[in-house]
């Protein structure tokens, strides 16, 4: 990845659209984060959990109209509005697949860009801004999401290219990596709770919201302390890209110590996120199965994990 300012369609991600006069409590009532911190100028990661604090499917949710849009990955927002309809039926929530109503693009050191397009994206990590029918979400210091309605993606784009390169899916996904950002996938569905992919540190789980699905484990977890496991970056130089829910091993434990959530090519070789057992990445041998002769690079992340301050949200 070079530091060229770029901009990458976002094409591997879904948008499920949560829609109706009770779409707020219903949402509400399903996922981690606080919808009363969800506006036109703000949007949230969020995940949604089943029972036990598995999750499901993570995501970024917006305000639009009338209701809610969540961004995940394509391959798990079938199922993810399935288990939802299940529950949509007792209240006036309408549940669509809206991928195909919208183009969006992820944006790498491309504020200049956006200025010129009428944009001035506040610094503020996730917010919002609407502007002639373009939503812009700031992801972190350098990614930002450009969203558009389908019909308006090919000017859009043809905008973007002049001030921008555009880059391949890897770009973006490096980027995110390195913003601590991971995601659930089909391999690593109900493998996670939420503190393991860092999301208090997100700001995507509320711990003052109330009741949701899963949020009595998620906030024993946070309170008791108890969870040995959280995301770390690593880097490794191999040209193989691990797929997502490929285990970890160590030499001082008889098995798996966590798994990979994320990864793609660097400069280096390749970058990963993973979850992994805390005492395994203190005793620095941690190593891909099937490749034990090299050890993953642990690099830090952009942010700390403070329980403090994760809980007053």
């Amino acid at each position: 990845m070079t530091d060229c300012a770029s901009f990458t369609p976002l094409s591997h991600e879904g948008i499920l659209a949560v829609r109706g006069p009770d779409a707020k409590t219903f949402l509400q009532g399903q996922i981690t984060c606080h919808l009363g911190y969800v506006s036109d100028e703000r949007s949230s990661l969020g995940a949604r959990c089943t029972p036990k604090g598995r999750m499901l499917s993570s995501f970024r949710v917006l305000l639009e109209n009338d209701g809610y849009l969540l961004a995940m990955n394509q391959d798990i927002l079938v199922a993810q509005m399935a288990e939802l309809q299940k529950f949509a039926v007792f209240s006036k929530t309408k549940l669509t697949d809206d991928s195909a109503l919208w183009s969006r693009f992820g944006l790498y050191q491309g504020d200049a860009a956006l200025t010129a397009l009428g944009i001035e994206l506040p610094t503020e990590t996730n917010s919002t801004v609407h502007h002639n029918n373009m939503i812009a979400v700031r992801v972190s210091s350098d990614l930002a999401e450009l969203w558009v309605h389908a019909d308006e993606g090919p000017c859009l784009r043809k905008r973007l290219l002049g001030h921008l390169s555009e880059a391949p899916l890897n770009t973006w996904l490096l980027a995110q990596i390195r913003s601590g950002i991971g995601h659930v996938t089909m391999p690593t569905r109900e493998q996670f709770i939420p503190q393991m992919l860092n999301l208090p540190a997100l700001d995507a789980v509320s711990f003052k919201k109330g009741c949701y699905t899963g949020q009595e484990i998620v906030a024993r977890m946070q309170y008791l302390g108890k969870l040995k496991r959280h995301m770390y970056r690593f880097q490794l130089a191999t040209e193989n890209i691990p797929a997502a829910g490929t285990a970890l091993l160590s030499p001082v434990h008889s098995s798996s110590v966590g798994e990979v959530v994320s990864a793609a090519r660097s400069e280096y070789g390749i970058e990963l996120l993973a979850t992994a057992l805390d005492d395994a990445v203190g005793d620095g041998r941690i190593y891909l199965d099937g490749d034990e002769k090299n050890l993953l690079e642990q690099l830090e992340l952009p942010y700390a994990l403070d329980t403090d301050r994760e809980i007053l949200r």
